[in-house]
């Protein structure tokens, strides 16, 4: 098991280098220079979009804008907000905290572009039916010969797609907060429980395809978002004489990464963005799976709407999460890490129920990110070996619950970070060839727009 953490961290470390950090960040600066800061100054229409407005039942694609959207956000919107904060924070000190917000930032013009591209270059499975993402992207934008890179993406995909973090996670608070409390205590016995518990609940949904996840996703996301932001914004709140101090704490630290780091500039930006990534998702791929989906044949309109999600993931609910961490004092006082260091904040905001509270929300962030990836996964999978057999893919991802339940954080974190960067290459690459189609088609269509007001 040592042997195998070592190995599986030396991947990560290796993938997280220098080069990607240029392709995500040089990529998301470019996308947001190149388009004239388009993605910021439309966030209004973007809104307005959501709200239905535009909705066409009649135009191709499986689910709505909203229902796309969410979706989308119930595969970031997740562990990554309550724990990925967490370990970012106890890694690399509240500085880390500051290159999210780069990362999000570019992320905001990332996700503009990938998504817009992936409803504009849409294909067809196997069955016929229409599809989205970056491997149809790659084919069908830069043509057959580049299909291995198309093959590469999908193949990472499958694994980068898997629960085993959000499992992880889970099990994690199950013990050290339920159990805890009941005198119970956690072993392998108990986490397996939970995974089948896990495996009964998410089965329900996911084998039911995009439609019902889309519905369940469209209910469960507001009501997730609203309970954790409340929580954490009474936290907050409570200590107002803090928040400024916390902001500034962020700020000052992202220069100097003393808190954990010792001064090293380089390594805390890699924290910071490896964390935001994991957050947002942007530029791996995996939202224009989703947003590729939608009923629309305006693909800059959806590209609109995808910007969103790293603004309400990122912007806030990631600095929420990381303010409460920061005005209870948690992260200099405890030695914990992961969601039993966000777990700490809320018992000290909120005595006595807090931890309780962040418990259920754990639950629906993690059911509802499970419910959104096996939709991702089966689509790479289709794509490489065919929709006849797909089905494959959901028990293989169903499989996957116990070895996240089971296995440290450390294996679990490092092995998603490292397939995370192999799937952002490829989506990188194809967007930033593409960009030149998707800023002209950006013109036409606000030109049209302008016209029809």
């Amino acid at each position: 098991m040592t042997y195998l953490e070592k190995s599986i961290s030396a991947f990560s470390n290796f993938m997280w280098g220098y080069p990607l950090l240029i392709l995500l960040l040089g990529g998301g600066f470019y996308f947001l220079v190149y388009s004239r800061l388009l993605p910021l100054r439309y966030l209004r229409h973007a809104i307005r979009i959501l709200t239905g407005k535009y909705d066409d039942p009649n135009e191709p694609g499986q689910i709505n804008h909203y229902q796309a959207l969410s979706t989308a956000l119930s595969a970031t919107i997740g562990m990554g907000n309550i724990s990925g904060v967490a370990v970012a924070i106890a890694t690399g000190g509240p500085g880390a905290i500051f290159w999210l917000w780069v990362s999000a930032l570019f992320g905001v013009a990332t996700k503009f572009f990938t998504c817009s591209l992936a409803v504009m270059y849409r294909g067809y499975d196997d069955r016929g039916e229409i599809q989205g993402g970056p491997m149809y992207v790659i084919v069908e934008g830069l043509g057959k010969n580049w299909r291995p890179l198309a093959v590469f993406f999908s193949l990472a995909g499958m694994i980068g797609v898997l629960p085993v973090f959000q499992v992880n996670q889970y099990t994690q608070a199950i013990r050290d907060i339920v159990l805890t409390d009941l005198g119970i205590e956690g072993s392998f016995t108990t986490n397996l429980i939970t995974a089948i518990v896990i495996i009964i609940i998410s089965s329900m949904v996911i084998f039911g395809g995009i439609k019902r996840i889309g519905k369940v996703a469209g209910s469960l996301v507001p009501l997730m978002t609203v309970l954790y932001v409340g929580a954490v914004l009474f936290i907050i709140f409570s200590s107002p004489d803090k928040i400024i101090p916390g902001i500034s704490l962020i700020i000052t630290d992202a220069f100097t990464g003393d808190a954990v780091l010792g001064g090293a500039l380089g390594s805390l930006i890699i924290v910071g963005i490896k964390r935001g990534t994991f957050s947002n998702e942007a530029g791996l791929g995996t939202a224009p799976m989703a947003h590729g989906a939608a009923k629309t044949n305006e693909p800059i309109r959806e590209g609109l709407v995808a910007m969103l999600g790293p603004i309400i993931d990122t912007m806030l609910i990631c600095t929420m999460t990381a303010l409460a961490l920061i005005i209870t004092g948690v992260w200099k006082e405890s030695d914990q890490n992961g969601v039993t260091l966000t777990a700490e904040a809320f018992a000290a905001g909120i005595p006595g129920y807090g931890h309780y509270i962040l418990t259920f929300c754990i639950t629906i962030f993690s059911m509802t990110t499970l419910f959104a990836f096996p939709y991702y996964g089966t689509k790479c999978f289709a794509f490489v070996f065919g929709t006849k057999y797909s089905w494959f893919y959901n028990y293989f991802y169903i499989a996957s619950i116990v070895v996240g339940a089971t296995a440290p954080l450390n294996i679990v974190i490092n092995l998603i970070d490292g397939v995370y960067a192999l799937m952002a290459i490829p989506t990188m690459i194809s967007a930033i060839l593409l960009a030149p189609k998707v800023r002209k088609a950006s013109i036409k269509y606000f030109r049209e727009l302008r016209e029809k007001e």
